[in-house]
């Protein structure tokens, strides 16, 4: 079955054709990846797909009947709304059946007809298949894997920021259980944590899912089929970003071989056609027209393009020489905000050529680590230490320029010293070329921007380079342009990143932070995964080899066989009725949360298996 369909959709904006031919089929239960470059016509087309934009030709056909969703898209609620009232805006549906259940409850005092019992058996079994009795866990569980505190909750929606307001957004679409999922740079606002949540998530997810997304692993996680948008119509890759990436490149280099024996043929061709028109030109009339016929076909193989692909940086770091075995000193230090307490007697030392990751939730303390190593944050205890000769260089979250009005090349004339040619060859190999380097720095995208002030830092000798998410909002071309720089960079490198396909390919150890503790692994971030992973199952046995209690001894005597099997049920629902009360005071901790629901299983699984014994026996009393 066929949830959503295009074919042949054009749109264009102020006489410029951003979706010149697009058509394409997603089946029922797909996950699919929309890729492109930025003003490729991404988020374009998502709007197309729900009715925000009419398109100027073509078909839009969504699945009759089917709820979709689109994650960019945040409504506007009510005056003095919360973030509480956002979440249970999910269930109206729901509160429908509730509230008419609740009229037949006050109607059935006086009315017991059996059409009224009938009306009310039916919604109670709808309110039931529809989840109406766990909306309360199912709010919980999602917000906080979405790290929506309580605090949050409680807040005014319009107080909060864009991306707590997308979070928000992305909660209430999960619990409304949508069928299509439009998503648009989902994971843009979410630390490590709640990405990974959401990745599961969308993989028991039963519904369709477009996600337009940079973040190369949770595409390689959550996609089946990859569709990539560029000038304005569609190619298609039946795999994840991997399988992209690899089919994208054997396909240029098919082209490629094409193009260079079309270019063999046409030499071939227009040497024969030399050679025809000649002896023509001695008096035979018909070989003027194999020429002609062979020009006809030189033009037809001209016609085909030669194959594009991206320019690669042609950009390296100028290193300073380093001699000693310390880059960066860490002697129990120690800090924290009032009464959060982010880290203290940290023991660390980075040596020459490493490449350190730091990782850990929003709010942990990574980027105030970076600015007590950088001196631009006092410490509470303790102190750090750059080793001798060490030069720094740092690439800051948020990109700022003092001059932001000057161009691109003014701005390396005069922050930078360079010669005006100087400049112009530095910004040419970060892909600044033509008319783009009389660009001013205001009127560059983030992704540019990180681009230009990276070719700045380039300018002198560094050995020891600082980032700190370093390829946030950017496009996948523009992360893929700074890590062509950093490849060939050989001094130390320390840097924040939730982008985990970066931290894959550079991080040689990681330091996370959490819970006031830093982990420091010798290793890169799979291994660190397979790691964690390991110390988790470690835990598990640990706990299922724990001494149990001796069991009471049993006996022959069904009745008290009955009593026995009837007091270990009262215990096993007691055990529920406890675990439920032990959820609602850990809604917030959704890993704890993960815990008490496999107990709720384990717990369930043995009462049924009470109650199905206890059938027997009260059957044969």
């Amino acid at each position: 079955m066929i949830d959503i369909s295009l074919q042949n959709v054009k749109k264009g904006f102020g006489g410029t054709e951003i979706l010149k031919d697009v058509s394409f089929d997603v089946q029922a239960g797909e996950r699919v990846a929309l890729l492109g470059p930025n003003g490729a016509g991404k988020t374009t087309l998502l709007r197309v797909l729900t009715g925000a934009l009419e398109p100027d030709e073509g078909t839009v056909v969504l699945a009759a009947g089917k709820r979709v969703g689109l994650i960019s898209q945040i409504p506007v609620y009510p005056e003095g709304y919360t973030t509480e009232d956002v979440l249970r805006s999910a269930f109206r549906h729901l509160d429908a059946i509730r509230e008419q259940m609740t009229a037949l409850e006050t109607a059935m005092q006086t009315d017991d007809t059996p059409q009224t019992l009938a009306r009310y058996d039916r919604l109670a079994a709808e309110y039931d298949r529809l989840g109406g009795y766990s909306t309360d866990f199912e709010r919980d569980r999602i917000a906080n894997g979405l790290d929506i505190s309580p605090a949050m909750r409680a807040q005014s929606f319009d107080s909060l920021s864009g991306g707590e307001k997308t979070r928000v957004n992305l909660a209430r679409l999960l619990l409304e259980d949508t069928d299509i999922l439009l998503l648009d740079e989902p994971t843009n606002h979410l630390d490590l944590k709640s990405t990974q949540w959401l990745e599961d998530f969308l993989l028991r997810f039963k519904g369709t899912v477009l996600a337009v997304s940079h973040d190369r692993w949770f595409l390689d996680t959550v996609v089946q089929r990859t569709i990539e948008l560029t000038d304005g119509v569609c190619q298609f890759y039946a795999g994840n970003y991997s399988f992209y990436i690899t089919e994208k490149q054997r396909r240029y280099q098919e082209l490629q071989k094409q193009y260079e024996k079309s270019q063999r043929e046409i030499a071939h061709l227009e040497q024969a056609a030399k050679d025809l028109r000649l002896w023509a030109f001695l008096g035979n009339d018909k070989l003027y027209k194999r020429a002609f016929s062979m020009e006809k076909r030189i033009a037809r193989l001209q016609s085909a393009p030669k194959p594009q692909r991206e320019r690669k940086l042609n950009a390296r770091f100028k290193e300073r020489d380093f001699f000693g075995d310390e880059v960066l000193v860490i002697d129990d230090l120690g800090k924290r905000f009032g009464e959060k307490k982010l880290f203290e007697h940290l023991e660390l030392l980075i040596r020459p050529g490493e490449r350190v990751a730091i990782m850990g939730d929003n709010g942990a303390g990574k980027s105030t680590l970076v600015k007590l190593i950088l001196g631009e944050e006092t410490p509470d205890a303790g102190y750090t230490r750059l080793g001798p000769a060490i030069r720094t260089a740092y690439l800051p979250q948020l990109v700022t320029f003092s001059h932001p009005e000057r161009t691109l090349v003014d701005t390396l004339i005069y922050d930078d010293k360079a010669q005006p040619q100087e400049a112009r060859d530095r910004l040419a190999a970060f892909n600044f070329t033509g008319e783009d380097v009389f660009k001013t720095v205001g009127s560059l995208s983030g992704g540019e921007q990180s681009r230009l002030r990276l070719c700045m830092l380039m300018k002198s000798d560094v050995n020891f380079l600082i980032l700190d998410e370093p390829t946030n909002h950017l496009d996948i071309a523009s992360r893929e342009w700074i890590e062509q720089a950093l490849d060939d960079y050989g001094g130390t490198l320390l840097f924040v990143s939730h982008d985990r396909w970066f931290t894959d390919r550079f991080a040689t150890r990681i330091w996370e932070l959490k819970d006031g503790a830093l982990t420091d692994f010798a290793g890169g971030y799979a291994e660190y995964q397979t790691y964690k992973a390991r110390q988790t199952q470690l835990t598990h046995a640990a706990k299922r080899h724990e001494p149990k209690a001796p069991r009471a001894p049993r006996t022959s005597d069904p009745a008290k066989k009955l009593a026995r099997l009837e007091k270990d049920i009262g215990k096993l629902e007691s055990a529920l009725a406890d675990l439920t009360a032990r959820e609602e005071e850990n809604a917030t901790d959704y890993q704890k949360l993960m815990e008490l629901s496999e107990e709720r299983a384990a717990l369930q699984e043995k009462l049924d298996g009470l109650y199905g014994e206890w059938e027997v026996l009260a059957e044969d009393a």
